[in-house]
């Protein structure tokens, strides 16, 4: 047994210093690790606890907690005092990811990994994740810091204003057996597409981790639009020359009704004096409950119904308002909509009843809704993530990496069984969700995203290399985006390609398709196949079957949006014989053992809806989603499906 307190040096990889850094790092042994064969290592700096088995332990030597030192207690040698840095500039990590002692160049930096959990530890654990959610995006202030700020406290004073004009809460009494919610404050500074400060705001928060099923809420799920609806909305808006117009419902989950009983403390700075001890009960929902927001889409849905809008039944988030020859399109997505329509006046009449309805902030044109930056110019409309794209690299200290050409390189083969040395799994499971959500406008690195990601549960340094590659080709290419233009020959048009067996672990396929309205991509996939292949016409066939139910979805959307396909939709692919196997049923033989749900292509196209047209295999798109592919093939795909760079336009 080693002695508690003792100072002790955990070694550093290779792959995590260089060389004239030290290969070990002080830090403070205060016990073993019960699931792992590991010592338990406190760093006094960062406040963190790791564990690693390569340690050495210096028993003579202990750390004084008081003075933050470590004190020599061995008599034959003279005293020694090592002083450890102050921790009280360190900010706050919600990923808790291990900082380093010793810091190396921006785009060396590898992260440390002492343990790694599997996927049921992680979603067993009783982490307070609504929270985190809420704070995700929220400034570092704490409520005695802004209570003190004059720019703070009038956000705080506005936020009070709002929930009280609105009626959302009473002062009450807490019942017998019923157990109050606690409340937080977050700060957060509203920025434009340019990342200027345009307000501040306060939001009292509701610790909604704390509800409990069955007694405080029973439903929460509430539809939003799809980001592949969106990206259709502007490009039939570039083909009908529509202006697209944005607003934003102030304090939107504030006008949901609640059906349950929700009681919740009374926040700080506003309680009412002399009835401390009282509770509010919640007549209306707020920010953090879980029913908040299922409570506010049940409100805006009553109102759109009884106001003659038609909900889209394939896409429940979409409303659609007909008026004779006048027609407007209306999306949602939580507290915001985006709209357009053919008619102006139409359009100005609808502003002005949400604003009697519910307080709006009337946005002028869509430029920038969630995270996506739109330019709409006289024709034409660009949609990109510059802003998104460079706030990742700056995160994750890639901002000055050297760019490359291609995301992954061609022949790139990962594998779960790498066995290389483990990384941080928060961060690399952060830095995939920051990729995944680019990839809204970014179709060019969906494949590589999707490959990284399948080894979130224990990734090691070759995938976290991997992962970094793609951030050295976003360094590169942080202004492209997709540029949406108006064509003569307006119709859905798709490719479908596969691999065949590029899993190197359980040798499965991966589907990509790819669909266009006009000369620009809108909507995309790239899947791993659900199972594994015989032959590469199979995996074709499967990924054909995916690509004809997206298709189906497709067609029955651009219905309701008055733009209904005339004939069978194209769906390009380059093997024959999947074709063949799609189109004639005497091929039982060969397809026998493939699972019936596949074979749903050969009613569609038996019914006309879609038409299985043969691509060369060099002008076959969805190549794109399914493999690695050299640079000149990379780029050529690339300028195919509509990408184009937004500081040359």
């Amino acid at each position: 047994m080693k002695l508690f307190g003792s100072v002790a040096y955990a070694h550093v990889l290779a792959q995590q210093r260089t060389k004239l850094e030290d290969k070990s790092k002080k830090l403070v042994f205060i016990g073993y690790d019960e699931k792992t064969k590991g010592y338990k290592l406190f760093n006094p700096v960062t406040n963190k606890v790791l564990v690693s088995r390569d340690v050495v332990i210096d028993e003579e030597n202990e750390w004084n907690n008081s003075a933050m030192t470590v004190k020599s207690i061995a008599t034959t040698s003279g005293s020694s005092e090592t002083t450890f840095g102050s921790p009280t500039s360190e900010r706050r990590n919600l990923d808790n990811v291990p900082a380093r002692q010793q810091k190396v160049s921006d785009e060396e930096e590898e992260p440390l990994q002492p343990r790694t959990r599997s996927l049921q530890d992680i979603y067993n654990t009783n982490n307070e994740v609504h929270v985190v959610c809420l704070l995700a995006e929220s400034e570092d202030v704490r409520f005695e810091e802004a209570v003190v700020d004059e720019k703070w406290k009038k956000a705080m004073d506005e936020e009070i204003v709002a929930i009280e004009r609105n009626n959302t809460w009473e002062l009450s009494e807490l019942p017998q057996g019923a157990r109050p919610i606690g409340v937080k404050w977050v700060f957060k500074k509203k920025m434009n597409a340019q990342g200027e400060i345009e307000r501040y705001k306060a939001r009292l928060v509701a610790k909604g981790y704390r509800q409990r099923e069955g007694v405080d809420y029973v439903e929460v799920f509430a539809p939003v639009t799809r980001m592949e609806t969106v990206r259709l909305l502007i490009s039939i808006a570039t083909q009908n020359k529509w202006p697209i117009f944005q607003m934003d419902v102030k304090s939107a989950f504030l006008n949901g009704v609640l059906k349950e009983e929700v009681y919740i403390e009374q926040p700080l700075g506003y309680m009412r004096r002399g009835e401390e001890k009282k509770v509010l009960r919640l007549k209306k929902a707020l920010y953090g409950l879980k029913q908040a927001p299922r409570a506010w889409n049940d409100r805006i849905h009553t109102y759109f119904v009884e106001n003659k809008y038609e909900q889209c039944p394939v896409e429940h988030a979409l409303y659609i308002k007909k008026h004779g020859g006048r027609i407007m399109f209306i999306a949602l997505y939580v507290d915001d909509l985006v709209f357009m329509g053919n008619d102006a006046e139409l359009i100005k009449k609808f502003k002005r009843t949400m604003e009697k309805e519910f307080e709006m902030t009337d946005l002028g044109h869509m430029r920038y809704f969630l995270g996506l930056e739109v330019k709409q110019l006289e024709t034409d409309i660009f949609v990109s993530q510059e802003r998104y794209a460079e706030d990742i690299l700056s995160k994750f200290k890639m901002a000055r990496c050297s760019p490359v050409s291609t995301p992954m390189e061609p022949g790139t083969k990962l594998s779960k069984f790498d066995g290389g040395d483990h990384v941080d799994a928060n961060k690399y499971r952060s830095l995939v969700g920051s990729l995944r959500y680019l990839t809204s406008t970014r179709p060019d690195l969906l494949l590589s995203v999707g490959i990284v990601s399948r080894y979130m549960e224990e990734p090691t340094y070759t995938h976290w290399r991997a992962l970094k590659r793609i951030l050295r080709y976003v360094r590169g290419t942080t202004s492209l985006g997709l540029y949406y233009t108006r064509s003569d020959d307006y119709r859905l048009v798709g490719y479908s390609d596969s691999d065949w067996c590029g899993d190197v672990d359980d040798r499965r396929s991966t589907s990509g398709y790819v669909f266009f309205m006009s000369n620009t991509a809108f909507t995309w996939l790239s899947k791993k196949q659900p199972i594994v292949t015989l032959s590469t016409c199979e995996a074709e066939y499967v990924a054909a079957s995916l690509s004809v139910c997206h298709a189906i979805w497709l067609r029955n959307l651009l219905s309701k949006l008055e733009m209904k396909q005339k004939g069978g939709t194209v769906i390009r692919v380059d093997n024959k014989s999947a074709i063949e196997l799609a189109k004639n049923p005497v091929n039982h033989g060969r397809s026998k053992h493939i699972d019936v749900k596949f074979h749903f292509i050969r009613e569609q196209v038996k019914e006309g809806n879609v038409e299985m047209v043969h691509v060369g295999s060099r002008d076959q798109i969805a190549d794109l989603f399914t493999k690695p592919l050299p640079t000149v093939l990379f780029n050529n795909y690339k300028n195919l499906i509509g990408m184009k760079d937004g500081r040359s336009i």
